[in-house]
């Protein structure tokens, strides 16, 4: 692949930021309520973005390959 065929794609890349974009002020999802299964809003918060950064995570790879 050259740059040039890659220039068009390098937008994708910026998914990648939001992972940290959602979990970077801690003040706004550090609280017990909603819970879930009997999980505080915390954990299942925490969990659920490794979930989503590894399905964009595969969606960038997918797209840039």
């Amino acid at each position: 692949y050259t740059s040039a065929s890659m220039a068009p794609r390098r937008w994708i890349l910026w998914l990648l930021l939001v992972p940290y974009a959602a979990l970077l002020w801690l003040p706004w999802y550090a609280r017990a309520t909603p819970e879930l299964w009997g999980f505080p809003f915390f954990y299942w918060y925490m969990f659920l973005w490794v979930v989503l950064t590894a399905v964009l995570t595969g969606i960038v790879h997918w797209v840039r390959r």
